[in-house]
Formats: structure tokens, C-alpha cells, sequence
């Protein structure tokens, strides 16, 4: 196979204090390319204490700019440096503000990554009137230059939402795994345990988990929420919480994947994602997942299944699904046995190498 000199441009890394599923998908893959023999080169941001250049994995990583200015500081490094380093191809990877390749690199190198548009994000997370020009212009302002670009996403949701905008070319991946699932279902905690991870701003919901839980709990008192996680919402939840919530805060990969075995069920509501990357390490660990019917969830749980789907902000709907499950243990536990064998179809490996069926055969 012919090897590729790669630029790979991301607001973030895997190495950024804010880094999320999206930062382990590129460097996952980008490293895997890396190995084969690809040259890669990730253009992102900088963030305290990062080096400005360092090798990560086989891939070079140039770091230059913040969140915002990131997006300026590549504009100017493609034009300056990178258009004379002959790329044969530019992953352009969009986290709701896109670097806008198109105008800078000729069309024909160019490879869109988006794992989900912003969408309903912008009125939980921006102010008026910024949520209504973001919801209503911006995104699609942004995103217009890139219809005749060929896409790459991981979920088929996402597929559809770009669809709807006029893109012509959009390749699905599977979503990969970064834990190899259990052999077997595990020993769940001896009082009902539920768990909710993410970030813990507003539109990953944390509050409709709680609501949830403070439902469940009216009914059977001894059950337990974990809530996994920091973000701007942290002290507030903490400080009103119910009795019976604990809060971990930001933990290790091993100690997140140690409370998901032990867990019953993960409560997973939100507005949208990519895929739900947590979804699958959950199912890995033999956790099924009760979560909204919304872009991207619908796609990482396979109702009734893997888990459950309820209305998107239906609270009762989530409560009314933990209590049937905490008290069916043998349905709870038909879904996690399916949860567990679902989770055997991903890998990044298996991702990797989708990834480049799709990019080899767009350019």
C-alpha cells in the first residue's frame, strides 16, 4: 500500500485537559497510521505546561494558538510552512467551528472529520442571542463550504444530519473501543447502583440523571448514583444533590472502567452525540445504558437490546426504566449479556482501518 504524508488538523489532543472522545478517536487512528507506515502530522492547540512540538505514538504533534486563535494560527502555518511540506492529504476535523480549509488548500487533499453537528448545543451552552445566529446561521455558514468535500463520521446519525445540509460524500466508521470487553458479566455492587459520566456541564444533562435517580429511589431507597465527572456544573449538583448521590469527580480510565463493572445501569441522557463512546465502554463492562432517543445515542444503544431508549427529556421515562430494570434482574441481565457481546464488534483497529478505506477512496 502506498504510504501518505498526512496533515491532521484538531482544535485539541489527547494530551489537552479538555480533551473528550473526539481527541481519543484521532489520536487512536492517527497513531495506527502512524504505524503503517503513514507519515502524520496533528496541527491543535497549545494549553499550560504543553510543548510547542513532541512525538506522540509515531505522530508529530505542532501546537500553536488557543481555542480560538488555533484556527487563525493554522490558516497562517499551512500557508507559510505546511503548503510547502507537499501533503497528500489534509483531515480537516470539525468541532462545531470548522479551520475552513477549503479556502486556504486545494479542494481535491481536503477530508472532513465531524463526529456530530453542535445543533441544540448552542442553546444550553451559549447565550442570547449568540444560541439563536449559532443555531439558526452560524453552523450552517460554517459547514456550507464543505458540501462537495468527502466527510468521515462515526455514527449513522450524523450521516443524516449532513445529508440534510446538501453534503454529497459522507463515509461512516465504526467507533472504536480502547478496553477489551469482559469475558464474562461481572459482580454488581450488592445495593442498586446507577452511573452517569460525562462532563458535567448542561447539555450532557447531569440534572435529569439526578431527577431520575431522586424518582427511583422514592421507590426503592437503598439505590445509589455515581456521578462521574467535572465540569462548570460540579458544585452546584454537588451542593443540592439527594442523599445517596456520590460524586467522584474526574477520575483515571481505570478507575471509570472499575465503576462501570460494578455498576447496574448507566443513565445516559443528553442532547446528542457522535456515537456515546462511554455507551460502549459500558456495555464492555457488562452495564447496559438507559438513554434518550436522540442523534447519536440512538445509534451506540440498541433498544431493547443493549439498553433502553426513552423520549428525548423524558426524566420519567429514564426513572420508569432504571426501577423495571433494578427490579427484572433477569431482563437487566439478558441486556447486559447482549451489552457484553455487542461490545466485541468495536475496535480501533477496525476503525483504523475503515478510516482509510474511506480517505484512500475519496482522494
Amino acid at each position: 500500500m502506498e504510504t501518505l504524508k498526512i496533515l491532521w488538523m484538531n482544535w485539541r489532543d489527547i494530551k489537552n485537559p479538555d480533551a473528550g472522545g473526539a481527541e481519543v478517536f484521532t489520536h487512536e487512528v492517527a497513531k495506527r497510521l502512524a504505524a503503517q507506515g503513514h507519515q502524520v502530522t496533528l496541527f491543535t492547540s497549545e494549553f499550560p505546561g504543553s510543548k510547542r512540538k513532541e512525538i506522540m505514538d509515531g505522530v508529530e504533534v505542532i501546537r500553536s494558538g488557543g481555542k480560538y486563535t488555533v484556527y487563525l494560527n493554522a490558516k497562517t502555518q499551512y500557508r507559510r510552512v505546511f503548503s510547502r511540506e507537499d501533503y497528500d492529504l489534509v483531515i480537516d476535523e470539525i468541532n462545531t467551528r470548522p479551520f475552513l480549509t477549503p479556502r486556504f488548500v486545494r479542494k481535491e487533499k481536503i477530508v472532513g472529520l465531524i463526529h456530530q453537528l453542535a445543533g441544540e448545543y448552542w442553546f444550553y451552552e451559549t447565550p442570547f442571542p449568540i444560541n439563536y445566529i449559532g443555531y439558526h446561521y452560524l453552523e450552517k455558514r460554517w459547514l456550507r463550504p464543505y458540501v462537495a468535500v468527502p466527510m468521515v463520521t462515526v455514527s449513522e446519525s450524523t450521516r443524516t444530519d449532513l445529508k440534510e445540509l446538501g453534503f454529497m460524500k459522507v463515509c461512516v466508521v465504526t467507533q472504536g473501543l480502547s478496553v477489551t470487553p469482559l469475558p464474562s458479566l461481572p459482580e454488581k455492587e450488592e445495593k442498586p447502583t446507577l452511573i452517569f459520566i460525562g462532563r458535567l456541564r448542561r447539555a450532557k444533562l447531569p440534572d435529569h440523571a439526578i431527577k431520575a435517580y431522586e424518582s427511583v429511589s422514592r421507590d426503592i431507597p437503598e439505590t445509589r448514583l455515581w456521578i462521574v465527572g467535572d465540569g462548570y456544573l460540579f458544585d452546584t449538583l454537588k451542593n443540592h444533590a439527594p442523599p445517596g448521590v456520590k460524586f467522584f469527580g474526574k477520575v483515571t480510565n481505570e478507575a471509570k472502567l472499575d465503576l462501570l463493572k460494578r455498576a447496574h445501569l448507566m443513565l445516559m441522557p443528553g442532547i446528542r452525540e457522535g456515537w456515546g463512546l462511554v455507551v460502549t465502554e459500558a456495555n464492555a463492562m457488562g452495564t447496559p445504558v438507559i438513554a434518550y432517543d436522540v442523534p447519536g445515542l440512538r445509534d451506540s444503544v440498541r433498544d431493547g437490546m443493549t439498553g433502553r431508549l426513552v423520549s428525548a427529556g423524558d426524566i420519567s421515562g429514564i426513572a420508569r426504566e432504571a426501577l423495571h430494570l433494578i427490579v427484572d434482574r433477569r431482563q437487566r441481565e439478558i441486556l447486559a449479556t447482549n451489552a457484553l457481546s455487542w461490545s466485541r464488534n468495536f475496535s480501533w483497529n477496525r476503525t483504523a482501518r475503515e478510516f482509510m478505506e474511506c480517505i484512500t477512496s475519496a482522494i
